[in-house]
Formats: C-alpha cells, sequence, structure tokens
C-alpha cells in the first residue's frame, strides 16, 4: 500500500510534465507552479479537514461528514477504518489524499494559459470544498448515491466525470485563448509530453491497484485491466487520428492511453480482462469523437481536451460497470447487466449524471462568483506575453530569443 502510495504521488509531477509539454513554452512555468504549489495547497486542506468532511461519521443526512476527524484527529494508526480494514486509518488517509490533489489538477489542463494565478488558487480552492469532498462522500463515504448501490472503484465518477464535465465548464466560462486555432496549439516539446504520460501510466497502477487496499487476485485483475484498456485505447486514437489526417501521431498515442486508463479506472476492480479490451474500444471511440465535437463542432477552448480524455471517458468506463461487472471478479461488488442485473446500469447513470450535473455547473458557478470578485483571465497584454514571465517572473528556459518565439 505504501508503494501505492508513492506511485500515485507520481502522477503529479508526471501530469505537470505532460502538460507543459504540449502547451506553448511561454507558460511552462505557470503549469508546473500551479501542479505543485496545488499539491501543497490541498494536501493541506485534506489533512485539516477534507479527509473528515469525505469519510467521516456521517452527520446523518447522508451529505457529508462530520468534523470528528479534522487534523485527522481519532483516526487510527494501527488498526484500520471500515472503509478499509486491511490497512491503518492514517495510511487510508495518505492514500486517498493523493485522490483529493490530483482531482482538481486535472483542470488546470482546460483553464491552461489564460487563468490568473490568484483566480485558480481559489478556484481549486472552493472545487474541492463545494465539489470533490461532498461527492466522496456521496459515493464512497457512506452517503446517499453509495446507499443506493452506486459503486466507483477508483474515480471515475467521483475524479474523472466530475474534473471532465467541469473543465468543459472551466473553458466556456474563461473563453477561449487569444488567436485561438491551430497556430497556438502545437506542443513545444513533445519528448516532454511522452516522458509525462509514460509515467502517468506507470502511476495508475498504483492509483487502480491500490484501491483493492490489499495485495491479491483483485490487486492482480486490476493492473490487467488498466493496461490492456489504457492499450486498446491508444491504439484506437491513433487509427483514427490517422485516418483524420492521413499520419500516425504521437500526440493522439498518448491522449489516447491516459484516456483509456481513466475511462477504466471505475470498473477496473469490477470486470474481467476480456471485458477491459472491449471496454477500452469504447472508451477510445467515444472520447476521440468527443474531442471532435467539443473543439472542432463546438469550438470550445478546453485547452488539453480534460472533458473527453478524462470525462466522456470516465462516464464511459462509469456505465460499463452496469453492463459488464460480475462478482465472479469482485464478490463485494455488483452483478452487472450481462450478469442478470440491470438495474445496476441505472443505478451507474444516476451516479454519473450526478457527478456531472454537479461538475459542470458548480464549476461555473464557482468561476463566475470569482470572475466578479477578482476577475479570473488575465489581460491580453500578459497572455501574449506569457504567463510564465509576466505572472511568476520566471523562464523556464533560458534562451531568450526562443523563448520569444513561442
Amino acid at each position: 500500500m505504501l508503494i501505492a502510495s508513492s506511485l500515485v504521488l507520481l502522477m503529479i509531477p508526471a501530469l505537470g510534465l505532460f502538460e507543459a509539454g504540449l502547451l506553448r513554452k511561454k507558460n511552462t512555468v505557470s503549469v508546473f507552479m500551479q501542479i505543485f504549489f496545488g499539491l501543497a495547497i490541498l494536501s493541506v486542506m485534506w489533512f485539516t479537514f477534507g479527509f473528515s468532511l469525505s469519510f467521516g461519521p456521517d452527520t446523518g443526512v447522508g451529505l457529508v461528514g462530520n468534523m470528528d476527524w479534522i487534523f485527522l484527529k481519532n483516526v487510527p494508526y494501527n488498526n484500520g477504518l471500515h472503509y478499509a480494514p486491511t490497512i491503518p486509518g492514517v495510511l487510508f488517509a495518505k492514500f486517498q489524499m493523493m485522490f483529493a490533489t490530483i482531482t482538481p489538477l486535472l483542470l488546470t489542463g482546460a483553464i491552461a494559459e489564460r487563468m490568473k494565478f490568484s483566480a485558480y488558487v481559489l478556484f481549486i480552492v472552493a472545487w474541492s470544498g463545494l465539489i470533490y469532498y461532498p461527492l466522496v462522500h456521496w459515493v464512497w463515504g457512506g452517503g446517499w448515491l453509495g446507499k443506493m448501490g452506486v459503486v466507483d472503484f477508483a474515480g471515475g465518477i467521483v475524479i474523472h466525470t466530475s474534473a471532465g464535465m467541469g473543465a468543459l465548464a472551466a473553458a466556456l466560462a474563461l473563453g477561449r485563448r487569444l488567436n485561438y486555432g491551430p497556430s497556438i496549439m502545437i506542443p513545444h516539446s513533445i519528448p516532454l509530453a511522452v516522458l509525462g504520460s509514460s509515467l502517468l501510466w506507470l502511476g495508475w497502477f498504483g492509483f487502480n491497484a491500490g484501491s483493492a487496499l490489499a495485495s491479491g487476485s483483485l490487486a492482480g485483475n486490476t493492473i490487467i485491466n488498466t493496461h490492456i484498456a489504457s492499450s486498446v485505447s491508444a491504439l484506437i486514437w491513433v487509427g483514427l487520428s490517422w485516418m483524420k489526417t492521413g499520419k500516425p501521431s504521437v500526440i493522439a498515442a498518448i491522449n489516447g492511453a491516459i484516456a483509456g486508463l481513466a475511462g477504466i479506472t471505475p470498473a477496473s476492480g469490477y470486470v474481467s480482462v476480456e471485458h477491459s479490451f472491449v471496454i477500452g474500444i469504447a472508451i477510445g471511440v467515444v472520447s476521440y469523437l468527443g474531442v471532435i465535437f467539443f473543439k472542432e463542432k463546438l469550438h470550445i477552448d478546453d485547452a488539453l481536451d480534460v472533458s473527453s480524455v478524462h470525462g466522456v471517458a470516465g462516464i464511459v468506463g462509469s456505465l460499463a460497470i452496469g453492463v459488464f461487472a460480475s462478482t465472479a471478479v469482485n464478490a463485494s461488488g455488483p452483478n452487472g447487466l450481462l450478469f442478470g442485473n440491470p438495474h445496476q446500469l441505472l443505478v451507474q447513470s444516476i451516479g454519473v449524471g450526478v457527478a456531472g450535473v454537479m461538475g459542470f455547473f458548480g464549476t461555473y458557478a464557482i468561476l463566475k462568483v470569482l470572475d466578479v470578485l477578482i476577475g479570473i483571465r488575465v489581460s491580453p497584454k500578459v497572455e501574449e506575453a506569457g504567463l510564465d514571465i509576466e505572472e511568476h517572473a520566471e523562464r523556464a528556459y533560458s534562451d531568450e530569443d526562443e523563448f520569444g518565439k513561442m
């Protein structure tokens, strides 16, 4: 479990590498600052009150936990909680801390290159408290969705659906970047992005398999499911992109892999490897079409396609539980449609709908309030010069001439 928790921590800087590589050079520092500052502040929030609100004893109405576990007070060091009886309570809190940090940070891919850092800080704080913590409690912490029967092995509903739909709302609230179009969508370092995606792929094994909360057959099945779905989705993205442009694209490969990882996350502990292969195909096709729909048809400037790569993929995987889940794989999980329980698909649809609506409208409302209070977007002058030098007075690269070209 310690290894799994460490692998998930690896995903935070990996996310920075992935995003920075796919963006313009002049905003590299900005991305890393958002990621690393976010890791710090969201970790402190989780320690002080987030874990208690998410997993603490229910207040009685199934909406949020109480404050009995603030600062991890009363969380056992030696014994497990009923959520995770096989590991110490504080280790479970640490593992979930990594989920609580990376989820709001996924939104950095949608708001990239145009959001004030001060607004960003307030945004991720508010998003965590008003959207993420309640959703965690509703699904994983003994709240009303979990009691209804909604399941989510490692975060397809709680994390990817909410953040993906939040990314769509954030892109709409911020508006398009200056000179929006192909000219600003050229990655400044594909090798950096490939390195980041590779480390994300590695960290995801801890993310998903660690959610089994014990070594054994379930964790092993989860690992192979994670890898196969990601591989299949990557192939689908490359194939579709190749047909569309006439060239095989490594950017399509890494985005497809991340979509596969995000999509299989909720189902990874409930389905067989044969079904993860099928789910990977569905994730690849639908998430790729999502990019075309949002970016090319609606012209929404979700800079790194978080709404599709995470949101659409997470929705597909979460609904797939209602079709392919089997108690033969996970005795504590449900059966799906193919195994005689069509009701589970309805239940999963409700969970997805709640997370999607809350992620989209909650994000939009938070950003609109912040826009009125302090403004959320940098000036055109700052955006043109780049957030690195204007917001942080730092450059990622020392060659000023090369920096200026990007």
